[in-house]
């Protein structure tokens, strides 16, 4: 699994010609406060009967509220012979405080 700081999202995000999906295994409350621009809801829980609609062409950043959650599903999708996926280090709380200042905390 790889794993990604904000500022290094930030840069694929902004030069990558690779397609990257947006992953964030939160809940809806916490999605709805704030969020990634381009992420897709699939809380933690949902995602053993869901997986089946993540695409497996492209490399899924998984994120959560400070990267404990998004890794535990990462590890799960790499069990499930998912093959390019990272962890957001940090989550969006990390995300804020380091590429979105504008973000709201929680």
């Amino acid at each position: 699994m790889q794993h990604l700081s904000p500022l290094e999202l930030n840069t694929l995000l902004k030069t990558n010609d690779k397609p990257i999906y947006l992953l964030d295994v939160r809940e809806q409350h916490e999605f709805d406060f704030c969020h990634i621009e381009n992420s897709y809801l699939m809380p933690m829980q949902t995602v053993p009967s869901k997986m089946a609609e993540l695409p497996k062409d492209k490399t899924i950043v998984v994120i959560c509220h400070h990267g404990m959650r998004s890794q535990q599903v990462a590890n799960f999708l790499i069990q499930k012979d998912f093959n390019n996926i990272a962890n957001l280090d940090g989550g969006v709380a990390a995300w804020a405080n380091q590429v979105n200042a504008d973000m709201p905390q929680y």
